[in-house]
């Protein structure tokens, strides 16, 4: 029974994961490509790219919110009972995107309903991530980098599905069409994925670490984000310093180089073409990786990452800038399928490691989310400075990225190692 149920965790971790972040990135890719034409269509069109991608962040900035909140609840209540709510929340927001209407019909409200829907998504994935990672870890008895994995996993694997969505509906009715309704229908299909999600989620049992947890204590009044602020606040701050780079990095990847390929010459479909390829590859490595974090730890993996990333952020937009198709498709797949899961794939396990039973719902989303702030903020971040330099930043956008690597390889180092931990409440 336990392996069924291990499974069966895996697989809801996996899928839940896959329609959260169908529906997150679905966001994400739609900001650099549609958004800024259908809800900024009155701006300057660099500014009206930096305003859709003001949009994608705040996303990102309600994410700790989600954390914390679910991860409250979901200390005390049970993990399960929240992943149901956070992902019936992300299924419903993004169905009703796909009902906003434009600026051109309502004006300013248009983008105002865009922002309130995508923060409602922010603290949707916010609660989800912890959960499902817990989920997974919490049920293995053994190669616990390898289940968590799964779910982290499941964003490059909802990237490929995204990114499909919106490929497939653009070819079926065309430029003008996509623009004027079609990019809709990838939204709207939301509510299908909600579906199937929620009948997978519900044939999952609590998890044994919780559940020795209510039997030996109960359910006591406690605040858990209190715990994790008072009793572990050098952890919280080095697992934020441990993530940040990886989320620079994955949003430099899916996001700031789809809009800035596109500005470089290369034709829209290329690009998302590319983006699909690298995300697929990243689905593998990210298991891969997280596997390999299993038998040599989570810090040689994560700074061999940092560093191998730190290093090609000055490859990267060279190689974009080609005006070479296969060597933008390269770049993709190295950064995004090799290079970045080595970074992204182990934090699963590490973040559950670093907390108490009782607590770690809430410190593993609160530092996972927190340092999803990166994510967030780098395209915003990086648009502007080429805004400011007239286009000429991208050196100094390497250099970001590369001051964010060298930030997650300190606070990798000064943590312990974590891989062999047990997640068994200490009672």
């Amino acid at each position: 029974m336990p392996n069924v149920q291990l499974r069966r965790a895996v697989a809801s971790s996996f899928l839940g994961s896959v329609i959260e972040y169908y529906d997150f990135l679905l966001y994400a890719t739609a900001s650099a490509v549609v958004f800024n034409k259908v809800f900024f269509s009155s701006l300057d069109p660099l500014v009206a790219t930096i305003a859709s991608f003001g949009t994608f962040a705040t996303g990102y900035l309600a994410r700790p919110l989600g954390g914390v909140l679910f991860g409250h609840f979901g200390d005390l209540l049970g993990r399960k009972r929240m992943l149901v709510l956070t992902m019936t929340l992300m299924g419903v927001a993004s169905f009703l995107i796909g009902l906003l209407p434009t600026y051109a019909q309502v004006g300013a409200l248009a983008p105002v309903g865009l922002v309130v829907l995508r923060v409602v998504q922010g603290i949707a994935v916010g609660g989800e991530w912890g959960g499902a990672v817990l989920m997974s870890a919490e049920h293995a008895t053994r190669r616990r980098g390898l289940w968590a994995g799964f779910t982290n996993a499941g964003a490059p694997c909802g990237m490929v599905l995204s990114t499909l969505a919106l490929t497939a509906t653009a070819a079926a009715v065309g430029e003008r069409a996509f623009l004027d309704w079609g990019w809709r229908i990838p939204f709207l299909i939301s509510i299908v994925l909600l579906g199937v999600g929620l009948f997978v989620r519900h044939r999952v049992e609590e998890t044994p670490a919780f559940r020795a947890v209510v039997r030996e204590t109960g359910v006591r009044r406690r605040v858990p984000v209190v715990e994790v602020l008072r009793d572990h606040p050098r952890v919280l701050l080095l697992g934020i310093g441990v993530g940040l780079a990886a989320f620079v990095a994955q949003s430099t990847l899916t996001t700031f180089v789809l809009a800035h390929g596109v500005a470089a010459g290369h034709a829209r479909q290329t690009v998302l073409n590319a983006l699909t390829l690298s995300s697929a590859c990243a689905v593998v490595g990210i298991l891969g990786w997280s596997a390999v974090s299993d038998r040599f730890g989570r810090r040689p993996v994560v700074v061999a990452g940092a560093v191998a990333m730190a290093a090609f952020a000055f490859v990267l937009f060279p190689l974009v800038d080609s005006g070479d198709p296969a060597l933008l498709t390269f770049a993709l797949v190295l950064g995004q399928g090799v290079l970045h899961p080595m970074m992204y794939g182990p934090l699963a396990a590490l973040y559950s490691e670093l907390f108490s039973t009782e607590n770690r719902y809430t410190g593993a989303s609160l530092g996972y989310q927190v340092a999803g702030l990166g994510a967030g903020i780098a395209p915003l971040l990086f648009a502007e400075i080429q805004r400011a330099s007239g286009g000429q930043g991208l050196v100094l956008v390497s250099s970001c990225i590369a001051g964010f690597c060298a930030l997650t390889v300190v606070c990798v180092l000064a943590l312990k190692e974590t891989n062999t931990r047990t997640l068994q409440p200490a009672l």
